[in-house]
């Protein structure tokens, strides 16, 4: 099943995110069997990272915050919120984010 994981950075943490970008990398890749989709949330501007947002497909809401618990942006105290969502897949089109 699919788990929406939505997060929101804390003010002030631009610097701890970059420190920790190549480890948050490193994880996301070390799951890449259940990571569906995943990226920064940005300013309109698409300047500024604001948050992240993944896609998982895991058994449960406890493996979805696992997954959401191990990423080093959550260990090092990025986000201010952290929502976990289930979701239905309904619609399905990769093409369109291509260039994106």
């Amino acid at each position: 099943m699919l788990w929406v994981i939505s997060c929101i950075d804390k003010a002030n943490t631009a610097e701890i995110r970059e420190k920790v970008l190549a480890p948050h990398r490193e994880y996301l890749q070390s799951q890449k069997k259940i990571l569906v989709l995943a990226g920064a949330t940005q300013t309109d501007d698409g300047a500024t990272a604001i948050g992240s947002c993944f896609v998982v497909n895991v058994n449960s809401r406890a493996e979805a915050k696992a997954v959401s618990d191990g990423d080093p942006f959550t260990q090092n105290g990025v986000f201010a919120d952290i929502k976990i969502t289930r979701m239905r897949k309904g619609q399905w089109n990769p093409e369109a984010a291509e260039g994106a």
